[in-house]
């Protein structure tokens, strides 16, 4: 059983309603929990990219790439959970892991449990809650992977929106 139906929540994963390239954040994070990331990417067998400015690299240990110098290249983790859906990460900071996803990417029934085994992934790999807003919309979550249900959940009416 899926976690959400696409007719259920088919407003959240519209372009046009929710920004095209959502927001996606968990809160309350360390270098640990971004090592946590880098060590299940490199696990789960998702094609991956690790790039400093625009040059393809190694992927260093997070506490390398959280202590980079003011002004140095930016960096992005891009990860494909499955071919054709992008998950772009931007470790700036410790205290939050924040990627997009492109909506784009993530139509029908089989978007929304691509999204859904994603956000589980990784909630379940750091133990919290792994939340989705409209894109720039920090603070109001529509939907996210909660530990206590061990799923995605819905957190706000989709006919809301």
């Amino acid at each position: 059983m899926p976690d959400l139906l696409w007719d259920d929540v088919k407003n959240f994963f519209d372009p046009d309603l929710m920004g095209a390239l959502p927001d996606v954040c968990v809160a309350g994070t360390s270098v640990n929990d971004w090592q946590a990331v880098f060590d299940l990417v490199r696990s789960c067998g998702w094609e991956w990219e690790y790039l400093e400015g625009r040059v393809a690299v190694p992927l260093p240990p997070a506490a390398q790439v959280l202590s980079r110098p003011a002004g140095a290249e930016t960096v992005d983790l891009r990860v494909w959970p499955v071919p054709g859906v992008l998950a772009i990460f931007r470790p700036m900071s410790a205290e939050e892991i924040d990627f997009d996803v492109d909506l784009r990417e993530l139509q029908g029934q089989e978007g929304v449990d691509v999204l859904c085994g994603f956000l589980t992934a990784l909630g379940r790999r750091l133990g919290k809650p792994v939340v989705m807003t409209a894109e720039g919309d920090y603070g109001n979550p529509v939907l996210g992977f909660d530990p206590a249900a061990d799923r995605v959940v819905l957190m706000a009416d989709p006919q809301l929106r």
